[in-house]
């Protein structure tokens, strides 16, 4: 399978002051074409960074970067036409309607009418969008207003969505619609490059993910592949009469509250698991979820605050 974005050696470093902030440290990414590819981490990792020069809105400091098999830092007119973008801190235009925002951004981007009419009225009944079609953006919560602006951008003809934390601010219905739209994207053969702090989100649409930790690439594959690289694919949570010195020998353990979260191989989670069983202690045994993984490889929770990457907001 081709390649719809490739970087090679991306950097991007911020200057300020005579203070330099590294939001990307010579990362190699390939996302496939036709394909839904994730990037997961968290905040000021660099995910948006990422977005922001692929997508040709920001220079990097150096590296090259490949879309369409165009140079999208010497060539980047060719790129814009056949990408689109909604950035993780969106402005709509707030004194339009919801459908003459798709329809109007349709139209720019060259779409006859009738087409741009039809397009728009498919993407807001898949958004569950119709009944307010006629609001002014300026009307709609926060959570609205993010929902249009991922109508706009799929509906539109664009080889390439970047999609910058799609579904914040909604609820589980409308994330799930959100879903749908992108995996009809996906269906359609288009290249959909998505960040989000959900990884339940992020297994369930992306084909392949990246976890981008401090500017680095620190794991790529499958969420299947990902979860078989970490040492102790397999999590067990114990409530009750065991203490931690007694679960250590299985794996890594994890104090939460009411017991203890125990990362551990397939035959010591299997073991702890009917050890437990047997003296009477609640037990669950379950594969890793990319969650723990992330646990895992960064020693903390992906919601868990970190230092600024140099940009405003990731």
């Amino acid at each position: 399978m081709s390649a719809a974005i490739r970087t090679r050696g991306l950097e991007k470093v911020y200057r300020s002051q005579g203070h330099e902030t590294r939001a990307l440290a010579g990362v190699d990414l390939e996302v496939p074409s036709g394909a839904i590819y994730g990037l997961i981490g968290r905040n000021g990792a660099g995910k948006t960074t990422f977005i922001r020069i692929t997508s040709t809105q920001l220079l990097p400091t150096a590296g090259e970067v490949t879309v369409l098999d165009h140079d999208a830092l010497r060539d980047p007119r060719s790129v814009r036409s056949r990408i689109a973008v909604i950035p993780q801190e969106s402005r709509p235009l707030y004194f339009l309607s919801v459908d003459e925002l798709v329809y109007l951004y349709l139209k720019l981007r060259g779409m006859p009418s009738e087409e741009a009419h039809a397009r728009t009225d498919r993407v807001l009944q898949e958004l569950d969008l119709t009944s307010r079609r006629k609001l002014l953006v300026s009307r709609l919560s926060g959570g609205m207003r993010r929902r249009a602006m991922v109508a706009m951008v799929l509906a539109s003809d664009a080889e390439v969505l970047y999609l910058d934390e799609p579904t914040t601010g909604l609820d589980p219905i409308a994330r799930r619609e959100v879903w749908a739209a992108i995996q009809r994207a996906s269906r359609e053969k288009r290249t959909v490059l998505l960040t989000t702090h959900y990884l339940d989100e992020a297994e369930a649409l992306s084909a392949r993910l990246a976890l981008i930790e401090n500017g680095r690439r620190l794991l790529e594959g499958s969420p299947a592949e990902i979860r078989s690289r970490i040492p102790r694919p397999f999590r067990v949570t114990v409530r009750g009469v065991l203490g931690r010195a007694e679960l250590e020998p299985y794996g890594e353990v994890t104090t939460i509250e009411g017991g203890f979260l125990v990362f551990a191989r397939e035959a010591d989670a299997r073991e702890l698991t009917l050890m437990a069983l047997q003296r009477g202690a609640p037990v669950a045994m379950a594969p890793a979820s990319l969650e723990d993984v992330f646990l895992q490889m960064v020693g903390r929770p992906l919601d868990e605050g970190s230092e600024s990457s140099g940009e405003a907001s990731e």
